[in-house]
């Protein structure tokens, strides 16, 4: 039992950090572009891929063993599909003029490869339990990489949080200027790219140490 529940929490945690969907495994990257100019949009977009990724893999997964090998792709998009449109009525219905930002990217999420290829590598061939985890690390993942981005170049271009200003009146009488570039899609890739580099710089590194001392430890005990 106890292994089992490390197993799940692993299969929820590795993608948060460890094996990051959008810094790691590099899918997502237009709505990472696109979504992160506030941190708002980038909120509401974790959120609802957070609903479409985690019950469309719980689904397919449950009904895996139905699903013919040959259709199988066309049925995944049905599912994911259909939860799409749940997700972009529902924004429509809330938060309309948030929804009116993030455009068509809330549909685009169902050709989203993080999306399509969770379903597809993990949740076909898991059972439900797990899929659900999957999905739900997969998408919580993506949507820490998301708000990161959007955190720092909200901050650094429009000088707020949140929509909440943040860089006092007197800095900028004082001369202080809002990063333009931090608006624009290289203002993300810059931000992506260091995150990128930092996770890496981290795991590598940690990786490389574990190794070390496992071959020093066998090193001591041959």
């Amino acid at each position: 039992m106890k292994v089992h529940k490390i197993e799940n929490m692993k299969i929820f945690s590795d993608p948060l950090l460890k094996r990051n969907p959008l810094t790691y495994l590099v899918m997502g990257y237009c709505s990472a572009l696109a979504v992160t100019v506030k941190m708002e949009t980038a909120i509401v977009m974790t959120l609802t891929v957070v609903f479409v990724l985690s019950i469309s893999s719980t689904i397919i997964s449950s009904i895996r063993n139905l699903i013919p090998l040959k259709v199988r792709i066309i049925i995944q998009l049905s599912i994911i599909a259909s939860l799409v449109i749940i997700a972009d009525q529902i924004l429509k219905a809330y938060v309309y003029d948030i929804s009116k930002q993030l455009s068509v990217f809330v549909a685009l999420i169902i050709t989203n490869c993080i999306v399509m290829g969770r379903t597809e590598g993990y949740a076909m061939h898991n059972p439900p339990g797990k899929a659900f985890l999957d999905g739900l690390g997969n998408a919580f993942g993506y949507g820490i990489a998301l708000v990161t981005i959007a955190f720092f170049r909200e901050l650094l271009g429009s000088g707020s949080v949140y929509g909440i200003q943040v860089i006092p009146d007197w800095l900028y009488a004082s001369g202080y200027k809002n990063a333009g570039l931090m608006v624009l899609s290289p203002g993300a890739f810059i931000i992506l790219g260091l995150l990128v580099w930092l996770q890496n710089s981290f795991f590598l590194h940690r990786g490389s140490v574990n190794e070390q001392t496992q071959s020093t430890g066998h090193s001591h005990g041959s």
